[in-house]
């Protein structure tokens, strides 16, 4: 049982070395075949972080949805997307990247340092940036990111799913559960749906 939780080690680190404005960014939504990819940059302070952040996998629904109330009274936020058609255009890892990098943009001062859940850097980002793998699960503004992502994306995909019933989104977020697969079958491709993921391309082009 991994017993990880994230600490403000990574983000003490970067003070030492002259860093003032840290952000953590995160994104979600890599893997389902609808909807768009969602970013957070999340610049936290320090004297008011909110007690018991987490990768947003390991807290309950209930949990997310108070910690995203208290991060964005009490943190610099900003959310950006990256469309389906960015997707399907640039592929997946790419606008997950692009998305990252609109919400470092969006910050309302920008960030001097970028703490990044991976092992790449978005190409787009100029500003002087690390990464961390498993950072969701290590560093707090990372944990943070990933619950605002998380929270927003879900609330995209309920807002779809009311204009395109059938599918399940506002419960599977666009991810190919059984319930998202038979909608397919029986109700066929939306305009939110990934045309370059194999399942929704196989459905398009079967002979």
């Amino acid at each position: 049982m991994d017993k990880q939780t994230p600490d403000f080690s990574f983000e003490q680190a970067a003070m030492m070395r002259g860093f003032s404005r840290i952000a953590g960014v995160d994104e979600v939504g890599r893997g389902p075949l609808a909807g768009p990819v969602t970013a957070a940059a999340v610049i936290l302070d320090p004297n008011r972080i909110p007690p018991g952040l987490n990768d947003s996998k390991k807290l309950t629904a209930k949990r997310r949805e108070a910690l995203y109330e208290q991060i964005l009274d009490m943190a610099e936020v900003s959310i950006a997307h990256a469309t389906v058609e960015e997707i399907d255009e640039i592929n997946i890892l790419r606008a997950s990247h692009l998305a990252m990098e609109r919400a470092v943009a969006g910050l309302e001062t920008p960030p001097d340092h970028v703490l990044i859940d991976g092992n790449q850097v978005p190409r787009g980002l100029t500003v002087s940036t690390e990464t961390i793998v498993k950072g969701d699960a290590r560093s707090l503004s990372i944990s943070a990111a990933s619950i605002v992502a998380k929270i927003c994306r879900d609330y995209v995909m309920v807002d779809l799913a009311q204009q395109h019933p059938g599918y399940a989104w506002e419960k599977n977020a666009g991810y190919g559960t059984k319930a998202h697969m038979e909608g397919l079958r029986n109700l066929g491709v939306t305009p939110h749906h990934r045309r370059s993921f194999k399942p929704i391309h196989n459905i398009l082009y079967q002979e």
